[in-house]
């Protein structure tokens, strides 16, 4: 493969300037712990101080690869390939925890990836039933849905989809599985169509249960608990959150996180406590930001996207 990865696949980076423009001073050390195909970073580095640092994590080979050119151009970039379940330990083991001035996080799959149907993620196009962000570690979707219980693959596409008619759909796909193995993304999206009682037509049949499968196969909120709680000893006083979610389950952890960080501990009712002795680790930014009509009508992936920032005090 030859010239940037942009050229192959375009990616347009959602609430660009939004999220961006909550990330002051843009002195210091910053994280962008969902390079993609750096978007973000591009634009934060335009706004960084000369001696700052921005670090970058992706699990992605193609992201990485990407990530290095940029690192090449730009001396201010250090490039980590892992997940940023990993950021609090990573930032440990080179001195930073709570030295960090922002955050930035921009959950779920990449334009790139949706649009490259090798990937496995899009039930658009044939392709390998794959669904992993790293394709060299983990499960793939194939395997998983080849051996996985009815109950639990039902329970999956509920917990993760919220798919009505996740029960339904299991037994379609455990019943198609025993006929044939399901390797392709049109296989099971068409096995999913055909088990799927009634879906409102202006979405494909299979959004929610390609929706709910990806994000079982990678871990996904598990890793936005763990990047949440690790941001707390990551970020300095004073430094910033910025986490862009795309459905109703990431928003939701986002948002309960930075409110029971802004609440502090619960404490038994009655108890006389000053306001001042209330450990409270951060404080809400504004309200939830979406994208822009405009945007939308530009990107129409942007419509389902929720800014939060949060500071920690």
């Amino acid at each position: 493969m030859t010239g940037s990865l942009n050229d192959q696949f375009l990616h347009e980076t959602v609430l660009l300037h939004e999220t961006v423009e909550a990330l002051l001073p843009y002195s210091g050390i910053y994280i962008d712990g969902t390079f993609g195909r750096g978007g973000h970073s591009r634009l934060l580095l335009s706004k960084l101080s000369p001696e700052s640092t921005l670090i970058v994590f992706d699990k992605d080979p193609l992201a990485i690869a990407e990530a290095k050119r940029l690192a090449a151009e730009d001396g201010r970039v250090v490039v980590i390939q892992a997940g940023f379940a990993q950021m609090q330990q990573e930032m440990e083991a080179r001195g930073l925890l709570g030295k960090v001035n922002g955050i930035l996080l921009d959950l779920g799959v990449s334009s790139p990836q949706l649009d490259d149907a090798s990937r496995g993620f899009s039930f658009k196009a044939d392709g390998p039933l794959d669904m992993r962000m790293n394709p060299e570690a983990g499960v793939s979707a194939a395997d998983w849905i080849a051996s996985v219980r009815e109950e639990e693959l039902a329970d999956v596409l509920f917990k993760y989809g919220d798919e009505r008619f996740s029960r339904r759909i299991a037994k379609g796909i455990v019943l198609a599985r025993e006929r044939q193995p399901i390797t392709t993304t049109l296989q099971l999206a068409e096995i999913i169509k055909e088990s799927h009682p009634k879906w409102d037509h202006k979405k494909h049949p299979a959004t929610k249960s390609f929706q709910a499968i990806r994000i079982f196969i990678n871990g996904e909120l598990d890793e936005l608990d763990a990047v949440l709680e690790g941001s707390l000893k990551v970020l300095k006083q004073g430094g910033r959150l910025a986490v862009i979610s795309f459905h109703s389950l990431e928003d939701r952890a986002v948002k309960q996180f930075i409110r029971l960080q802004a609440q502090g501990p619960e404490l038994p009712p009655g108890l006389p406590v000053m306001e001042s002795s209330i450990d409270r680790k951060m404080r809400a930014v504004g309200k939830a930001i979406k994208a822009t009509a405009q945007e939308v009508k530009v990107n129409v992936r942007s419509r389902s996207a929720t800014l939060r920032v949060a500071e920690r005090l």
